[in-house]
């Protein structure tokens, strides 16, 4: 049952939260390297920290819901999702097919066009797909392999794979937020569209254009020779089937599928084919890790009240349209924070969003835009959210270093401040 927290509490609650991030994220970036502190040490330790201070239960019931939390069915499905990409990156890589599809792309795009080519065709592809986890499956093991073969910046380019991807995350029709903000608000999909796209197509220009003028200064090496282009099959279906809309897990099989049958008929034998399966999997080790325990702690925060006493405080003071718009926006980021989805964040905060909408005269367009917009935004910069820890496990860099690249999150804040600035603003009563 969770409690419902008074104010020495809730920041109690909150407390395993503010540990991780001052271990994590303030520590990093006082030293600048966010190499030095393991995420995962920090992860412990506010997990450890949550389990001590939920007080008033045995300890045994206290670690029950840390592992409730850790072994949702959500969680473990992103577990699987972890063990079949990792063994389909590895398997592709081995065979050749990555290395095929680099040689293509890089005699089809000029290098100064690389990056931007890459954003857009994430764009596309999360828009199809509705989902940012696909595009990342999809798109980061074949961008790794361009920056290792162009000498680029890996961080740089998986970052602009999780721009876009978010990008379609945020618009799309069939996307999970696009469903959740819009039935929660109870306005038509089209409507939230039409008011999402004008503050995420701005954002989309303007970080193409950031795109182009780095890739003008970008200096690759020499140009890979040709390669065996039949090898490219494993990852033309894994992006066709993702495009198609197919579930990602049966993207993934399917693309394992077809990988080990482009093994069998180059010769690979099938003991070295399992192999390389076997390992791929294993490198995604430290990534479930991760997973499991910020599931498990951020699970501990809301079992102790932590989101709801959240709610209560930002929604005490609320006075006009726009501060309205401001609180909205703030309640869905921080609740993404605390929960690291933000189709969860969405759910939780969506009926206190429509009642603040309501009483303020906000369009319920309007309010499904700002709660998909903000959770996606602070879901793309966490560096625990699953996309970008899927993201930096298949390149094999730190959650972190795609933080400094993530141009395309930050030009969307950019714009939802510039649209709640510029709306009207009507204060009301405390009686109305």
């Amino acid at each position: 049952m969770i409690q419902e927290p008074g104010w020495r509490h809730g920041i109690k609650a909150l407390s395993p939260a503010i540990v991780f991030l001052l271990l994590y994220v303030a520590v990093s970036i006082i030293i600048g390297d966010f190499y030095v502190m393991p995420i995962t040490v920090a992860l412990c330790a506010a997990s450890v920290w949550a389990v001590t201070i939920y007080r008033g239960k045995p300890l045994a019931e206290r670690i029950e819901t840390f592992s409730r939390a850790a072994g949702h069915s959500n969680i473990l499905y992103m577990v699987w999702i972890f063990v079949l990409a990792g063994a389909f990156a590895a398997l592709a890589k081995g065979i050749g097919a990555i290395d095929a599809t680099v040689s293509m792309t890089l005699h089809v795009f000029p290098p100064s066009l690389l990056l931007p080519a890459i954003f857009v065709a994430a764009c596309f592809i999360s828009l199809s797909i509705g989902t940012s986890v696909g595009t990342v499956v999809a798109l980061v093991p074949l961008v790794v392999e361009m920056a290792h073969t162009g000498g680029g910046d890996v961080a740089m380019y998986v970052a602009t794979v999780l721009g876009g991807a978010f990008f379609g995350d945020n618009l799309s029709f069939i996307s999970d937020t696009t469903i959740a903000a819009t039935r929660t608000q109870g306005c038509r999909m089209s409507d939230k569209f039409r008011a999402n796209l004008r503050i995420v197509l701005p954002a989309a220009i303007a970080t193409v254009a950031v795109y182009v003028l780095i890739g003008s200064n970008y200096c690759p090496v020499a140009t890979p020779g040709p390669a065996k282009w039949w090898l490219m099959i494993p990852y033309l279906i894994i992006i066709a089937t993702a495009i198609s809309g197919i579930n990602v897990t049966i993207v993934l099989i399917c693309g394992i599928v077809s990988a080990i049958v482009m093994a069998l008929t180059e010769g690979i034998p099938v003991l070295d084919t399992c192999r390389m399966m076997g390992e791929g999997i294993d490198s995604m080790g430290q990534l479930i890790i991760i997973t499991l325990l910020a599931a498990g702690m951020l699970g501990m925060v809301k079992a102790m009240g932590g989101i709801t006493y959240m709610l209560r405080v930002l929604t005490r003071n609320v006075r006009s349209t726009r501060g309205a718009q401001w609180c909205i926006a703030a309640i869905v980021s921080l609740v993404n924070l605390c929960t690291a989805n933000n189709t969860v964040a969405i759910i939780t905060v969506g009926s206190i969003s429509r009642d603040i909408a309501s009483r303020y005269g906000i369009a319920p367009r309007k309010t499904a835009s700002l709660l998909d917009t903000c959770s996606c935004i602070v879901q793309s910069l966490i560096p625990y959210g699953a996309q970008t820890l899927l993201a930096t496990g298949l390149a094999g860099i730190s959650p972190a270093a795609p933080w400094p690249y993530l141009y395309y999150p930050w030009a969307l804040t950019a714009m939802v401040v510039i649209a709640i600035s510029i709306s009207s603003s009507k204060k009301i009563l405390p009686s109305e």
